[in-house]
């Protein structure tokens, strides 16, 4: 995918037009992962059940999945299922796992289409069995996919997640002494993908939610008000943009220009 690409999909002489026209490719964030925050509120705004919010963040999911592809982002991570949910009531998990399967048998298409890996990560197999039948079809059909990774993160914790690699490392056997930061990861649900370089949380809400920790040390993270079923193409962009123009220093110091041996 290509920024020409994402203009052939654009309308043109829209918002979204000269938002994209801005962006310079050659400084896209390899991975971008996202909080999908806000859809009670979304429903309760509408005086509608909390159900339907989950509903129209569908929408969403579609619209910054096929634009994070078209514009060249190589890794896409959307936070869906976190293994607190549970907590919620029983039918309103029950519906987010229908919508989920429904999401993957009417999306497949469009994966496929669009080049895109799907991918799971989580204590996936702690899922019902119907869920994960559908979760192996979209990782089967689309494993020679070459482009855009997308991972959806269901039944996640940021902490499960270090405890399970933990329990990898020691099971594979690995020495104390030989346990750095690089064979740890490894052990990752996300091992051999970059860290996400750019965090976005919708709702506004200031807080990482037990998501990917060990991933977003640097993470440059950009928070909106935008409630989830409203986030749309847009928003990424300016997301895009937003990170573009920071000064990313990995707890280093930029070099003043006299270092440099600038006059």
């Amino acid at each position: 995918m290509s920024l020409e690409q994402l203009l052939a999909w654009v309308p043109p002489g829209s918002p979204d037009e000269r938002l994209a026209r801005e962006i310079n490719v050659e400084q896209l964030p390899s991975h971008v992962a996202v909080i999908m925050d806000g859809n009670g509120r979304w429903a309760a705004q509408r005086h509608l059940p909390r159900v339907e919010g989950h509903r129209a963040g569908i929408e969403s999911v579609r619209d910054v999945v096929e634009t994070s592809a078209r514009l060249g982002i190589d890794v896409l991570t959307l936070y869906a299922f976190s293994i607190e949910n549970w907590k919620r009531p029983r039918a309103e998990v029950n519906t987010l796992m229908l919508l989920l399967k429904r999401y993957i048998r009417l999306e497949l298409k469009t994966l496929i289409d669009n080049n895109i890996q799907f991918h799971a990560i989580g204590r996936v197999e702690e899922l019902a069995p119907d869920v994960r039948h559908e979760l192996d079809l979209g990782i089967r059909q689309t494993e020679r996919n070459t482009g855009m990774q997308f991972n959806i993160a269901l039944n996640y914790g940021g902490r499960a997640e270090i405890v399970d690699a933990a329990r990898r490392a020691m099971a594979a056997g690995i020495p104390p002494e030989a346990l750095d930061e690089r064979t740890f990861g490894g052990f990752l649900y996300t091992a051999g993908q970059p860290d996400p370089d750019l965090l976005i949380r919708t709702s506004g809400e200031m807080r990482v939610s037990n998501f990917l920790l060990w991933q977003i040390a640097y993470a440059e993270i950009w928070v909106t008000e935008t409630l989830w079923p409203d986030f749309r193409r847009r928003h990424l962009l300016e997301a895009v943009l937003a990170y573009q123009k920071r000064d990313r220093r990995y707890g280093g110091i930029k070099p003043s220009p006299v270092a440099l041996g600038a006059k």
